[in-house]
């Protein structure tokens, strides 16, 4: 993987670049769409390829372990091969889904034995086994097994678990390096920061993750129900640390605004799974506000979905036809909203890098911010 540095904006860190993997480019500040189990839930892949023009998806590994399971992605050949995508592919460790299953996980030096929420069956996670689960899934991108710590969290024990995820991740450096991927093209591993709300936990942190000097690197263990304010705290202090060379993602974050604030503080990369999931429950986002299209209020209002936004369908179709989809419960809705939440989304990180570039982002970042978080 190579990460081409292209611009910085001159009254923020915000900055634009351009990734280049073996499955394609990929030029930053970008959004990645959340695939889970092999699909972007609501939406064909020919209009995330074409309409959308997603340039990297996110799949889980977790999920694909269980279902359909590495066994029948090596017979396809890996994840592009098995859901016909050509473009690159970011997986996740597992790490994150694991630290969900809180009732249902026992975590250990060796690493995390859990339970399969599908049918209670038991499994083990180890940092080996977490790459070996990611190069028979074939991503691109691949993350390294670590610990997400809740929140709130104990500072011993944000302490111990940062100490223990820096461990596995020289184990999962010392496995990743000594082999080869299955499929003929590059992998790239990231490692994780980690270190809860605790500035020096999280400056310990970067200084250990920037030191394994890998090609990227992630940071983690945010939007778990901390307050804005101390995501970008955070954020802001594992940054000043990070290499300024070399790709930073920010896992699992989150809604347009937190996006925009993260873009200035230097963020590269970016993927949730809210504009998809809060589609499905009549949330749409817009350039002008977020609305509910559940709401009695839409019901007559026969103005397009988005009259200026970047999806040709959601110009075509009203309000009022979404709201009536919502209503009687018709698959199309949550279709039609999935399809305008990722256009909006892609066009949100697309608007940023033109603004970067142009060298006025922090004042287009400053008005957009108000007019994300409207609700209309």
């Amino acid at each position: 993987m190579k990460f081409t540095l292209q611009h910085n904006d001159p009254h923020s860190d915000a900055r634009a670049g351009k990734i280049e993997t073996d499955h394609g480019s990929i030029e930053t500040p970008i959004f990645m769409p959340v695939g889970t189990a092999g699909t972007v839930k609501g939406i064909h892949f020919q209009e995330l390829h074409d309409d959308i023009n997603a340039q990297i998806i996110l799949g889980n590994t977790y999920h694909l372990y269980l279902r359909p399971t590495t066994k029948v992605l090596e017979k396809a050949g890996g994840l592009h091969q098995f859901i016909g995508w050509d473009k690159p592919i970011l997986t996740d460790s597992g790490g994150y889904q694991v630290y969900s299953l809180s009732g249902m996980r026992k975590i250990k030096e060796e690493g995390v034995t859990f339970r399969s929420h599908i049918d209670g069956s038991k499994h083990f996670f180890s940092p080996e086994t977490a790459i070996d689960i990611q190069r028979s899934i074939g991503g691109d991108i691949i993350m390294a097994f670590d610990e997400c710590t809740p929140y709130p969290c104990d500072y011993h024990y944000a302490k111990r678990s940062i100490a223990m995820t820096h461990r596995w991740l020289k184990r999962c450096c010392d496995h990743f390096d000594a082999q080869e991927g299955l499929y003929g093209y590059q992998q790239t591993l990231f490692p994780i920061v980690q270190g809860s709300t605790y500035k020096d936990l999280r400056v310990e942190s970067a200084k250990v993750i920037r030191d394994f000097d890998r090609e990227a690197n992630a940071i983690g263990g945010l939007s778990v129900g901390e307050p804005a304010p101390e995501m970008y705290e955070m954020t802001a202090i594992v940054n000043e640390v990070l290499p300024k060379e070399k790709p930073r993602y920010l896992m699992g974050v989150g809604t347009p605004s937190n996006i925009l604030e993260c873009i200035a503080l230097g963020v590269d990369m970016f993927d949730c799974v809210l504009p998809s999931r809060n589609a499905r429950h009549g949330l749409v986002y817009t350039a002008n506000g977020y609305m509910n299209m559940k709401n009695a209020k839409w019901r007559e209002d026969f103005s397009a979905i988005d009259e200026h936004g970047p999806c040709a369908t959601s110009r075509t179709h009203t309000k009022a036809y979404l709201h009536h989809l919502f209503r009687t419960k018709e698959m199309l809705g949550m279709q039609l909203a999935t399809l305008q939440n990722l256009s909006f989304y892609l066009w949100l990180v697309g608007e940023a890098r033109k603004h970067i570039i142009a060298g006025d982002y922090a004042t287009w970042k400053k008005e957009m911010v108000e007019r994300v978080e409207r609700k209309m």
